[in-house]
């Protein structure tokens, strides 16, 4: 009795009682009844939840999926009730979430993985999953829609295939009609209201829409194309993101003179591999034989394309991975393999820093990501000139040429992320370095090194490049012009010879190339310009790695494989450092690294994506088309620009151009918009023309009708501003269009028109009044 009477004086409180009294004063929420709209909000919450998984590679569809379909029905059916439990198991269940977050946040942390997005998708899924079981408002099913924007966003910048982009396609087939369908309830608008109507139309209003759809959906895609390769890319403007897989322990001493690749690894030999020695021998078909510390020249044979990584770069660029210094007559040696330095990286991070020479060219940071795909030797591939490198050993090893080293091969789904310090390459700066003066402190390493040739072949390979040198229109007098101009001859005197046989076992293989064969296999065109360059006293060494690779616009990564791996030659000019010389044929003389302007590379990239897609003739053809375009415009701004840059008369010059090009920008917009508006009454029915034909005279008359206005409103406005015949035809032809328009009676057409056209005649100024 008590109780209940302390319960009673409670729930009478002031206090108590005014927020009783307002909670039952506030009105029920308006359910949404729509199940169609219910059914593809749903759909694209699953492909939001597909597409997360596909890019992360993660299984959250498997229970997420079920829950959340199972969440909608059960919304479905309880749209018109309070659900206050289900609403306290809610904020339970999200608050278990949002620990769990933390969670996976701080296991992040730990890891260094240094990619918490995973964490996040994960975390909006839940809370999707629990949103899911009240959804009775057409607001709640908005917040659906974008989780599972948030949720492809988040699937888009962790993509690296084209398996995305089905997905993507799906969710913009799914998220046009949920659209219209979301704004059709925003204004109210039942469709069961008129279902006798909708039926006696449907064949024909049902391909109606199908088409405008389709060309919707055709024009929203082709336009988020264009911009997608039009819009252009700043690298400073990209996010500094470093990602790095999970920690990887390596139990034992790390020998860092060793070089294994997964083949050799596999089958216990470790300090072996393709490569290795001399003598004749087949190529490995799926790994290069240049990625070990000796280089095989007389191997035959040819490598199956394999994709081994994906890369993401702010610059595309050759993917240094080792040099040698040694030429052995068939072969290279790496001559101080045994002096690697071993690099430590705190405990607390997983960053590495590294040193890299001094130079007096201008430099570029360029950040780039690594995604190993199948096994690769414990070879690290990087841009030129690594300064910090993310990588998920404890320990890596630096060689004597710049090479990184790791303990482990790397594996299937490793990442890294690398940042370096990539110099510019200025033709002008260059071919002003003077060659290296025997005081240079480095001159002795340069000369026991780098300039190292067998003595049998000496002289006759310095004499038969002195004879090319010879052969220059103008005497060449600076190194770097020598050695662009000895790579251009390699490449266009001497061709690829793929049935080449093996070399003798005393025969060099320059000397070979150069005087018996007149070719050879691709790095043996390498092999031969650094020798050659050796032999006049040019420094050079022969450097292996990968090509930049496949670009693949749509993913923003490129796809290397085994193929893109080869041999160049690198040529040391003193104060400047180390610059590629590429003398095989069919591939660019300097090799592509970073440029002044890289705004539009992207389209250029996805050009030549398009363009590999194309037979020869006709990609040669465009080629030639645009590029002669472009050059016509490039010429065109340069003469512009040289002509206003003159003074005050060349300034006086620039202005009546822009005045002049203004005028006949306004003229052309002008021609232009009376020819849309002359096909725009094409295509009306004869009395709808005539009435706006009309309105457009009156409007250059000073009468312009507001869009507010009804056509009778305004003809009854008109007796009040015109008087005489040209209010009385005002008022006839709008009659007339408003019968025609909304009573279905026809009108004498022709004759409304020749009173409207003898009206023109007869005030041809603006304002008058008959």
């Amino acid at each position: 009795m008590s109780n209940s009477s302390g319960l009673r004086q409670l729930r009478n409180a002031p206090l108590l009682g005014n927020l009783r009294r307002r909670l039952q004063a506030v009105p029920a929420p308006v359910a949404e009844d729509s199940i169609l709209l219910r059914v593809l909000v749903q759909a694209l919450v699953i492909v939001g939840i597909v597409a997360t998984d596909v890019a992360g590679e993660t299984q959250l569809s498997l229970w997420a999926v079920p829950l959340s379909i199972a969440g909608a029905t059960w919304s479905w059916y309880r749209r018109r009730r309070p659900n206050v439990p289900i609403k306290f198991l809610i904020a339970i269940g999200m608050l278990v979430a949002l620990a769990l977050f933390f969670q996976g946040l701080f296991a992040s942390a730990i890891n260094a993985t240094n990619d918490t997005r995973l964490v996040l998708a994960q975390l909006l899924i839940q809370l999707q999953v629990l949103h899911s079981f009240d959804l009775p408002r057409r607001k709640d099913l908005g917040y659906s829609m974008v989780i599972g924007l948030i949720l492809l966003g988040v699937a888009g910048t962790i993509s690296e295939t084209l398996a995305f982009g089905p997905l993507l396609l799906l969710f913009l087939a799914l998220a046009l009609p949920t659209l219209v369908l979301d704004y059709r309830s925003r204004l109210g608008l039942d469709p069961g209201k008129s279902k006798q109507a909708t039926v006696k139309r449907k064949p024909k209003e049902t391909r109606k829409l199908f088409t405008f759809y389709l060309l919707l959906f055709t024009l929203i895609v082709g336009l988020g194309l264009g911009i997608f390769a039009l819009l252009p890319r700043f690298p400073g403007y990209q996010l500094r993101t470093f990602p790095v897989s999970a920690p990887i322990n390596f139990e034992g001493e790390f020998d860092s003179s060793r070089i294994f690749n997964p083949r050799s690894a596999r089958a216990g030999n470790e300090g072996t591999g393709q490569g290795i020695g001399s003598g004749p021998g087949q190529l490995d078909e799926n790994f290069y034989s240049g990625f070990n510390t000796e280089m095989n020249l007389n191997l035959r044979g040819e490598m199956k394309p394999q994709v081994v990584m994906r890369v993401r770069s702010q610059a595309q660029g050759f993917l240094r991975v080792l040099a040698f210094d040694r030429y052995t007559g068939q072969g290279w040696q790496i001559s101080r393999n045994e002096t690697t330095q071993k690099v430590n990286r705190p405990s607390w991070t997983y960053q590495f820093f590294l040193s890299i020479l001094p130079t007096a060219n201008r430099t570029e940071e360029v950040i780039q990501t690594y995604t190993v795909i199948s096994d690769m030797p414990n070879l690290i591939p990087v841009l030129s000139q690594p300064r910090q490198l993310y990588f998920p050993t404890q320990e890596i090893a630096v060689d004597t040429e710049g090479g990184l080293r790791a303990p482990v091969g790397l594996g299937e789904g490793l990442t890294y992320s690398v940042i370096s310090q990539v110099p510019y390459r200025n033709r002008a700066v260059l071919s002003k370095a003077k060659p290296l003066a025997p005081n240079n402190r480095n001159y002795k390493d340069i000369r026991d090194y780098y300039l190292q040739v067998p003595p049998k072949i000496a002289s006759k390979v310095r004499q038969h490049t002195e004879e090319l040198l010879a052969r220059s229109p103008q005497p060449i007098t600076s190194p770097y012009e020598k050695a662009l101009y000895l790579a251009q001859a390699v490449k266009q005197r001497y061709a690829i010879e793929p049935n080449l046989p093996f070399f003798e076992e005393d025969e060099d293989m320059v000397e070979a190339f150069l005087f018996k064969y007149q070719g050879g296999y691709p790095d043996h065109f390498s092999t031969v310009l650094t020798v050659m360059l050796r032999s006049i006293g040019i420094p050079a060494r022969l450097v292996a790695g990968y090509a930049p690779g496949e670009f693949n616009p749509f993913t923003g990564f490129y796809i290397v494989r085994n193929t893109d791996a080869y041999a160049m030659t690198e040529v040391y000019f003193p104060n400047h450092g180390w610059f590629a010389f590429d003398p095989i044929p069919g591939h660019e003389l300097i090799p592509p690294s970073i440029e002044e302007n890289q705004t539009f590379s992207v389209l250029r990239q996805f050009w030549n994506w398009v363009a590999g897609w194309l037979p020869s003739p006709v990609a040669g053809f465009l080629n030639s088309l645009f590029g002669g375009l472009i050059g016509w415009l490039l010429a065109t701004v340069a003469w512009l620009w040289g002509v206003f840059s003159q003074g005050w008369g060349g300034l006086f010059m620039g202005l009546l151009f822009a005045i002049c090009l203004g005028f006949l920008g306004w003229l052309g917009w002008n021609q232009w918009r009376a020819w849309r508006y002359r096909q725009w009454l094409a295509k009306l029915p004869p009395m709808e023309r005539l009435y706006q034909q009309m309105l457009s005279w009156l409007s250059t008359q000073g009468f312009r009708k507001h869009p507010a206005q009804t056509p009778l409103e305004y003809a009854h406005e008109s007796q009040q501003q015109h008087s005489g015949l040209l209010a009385q035809t005002i008022e006839e032809i709008t009659h007339a269009y408003v019968s025609w328009r909304y009573g279905g009676h026809t009108a004498n057409v022709n004759d409304l028109r020749e009173r409207l056209q003898a009206l023109k005649k007869k005030s041809p100024r603006k304002g008058s009044k008959s």
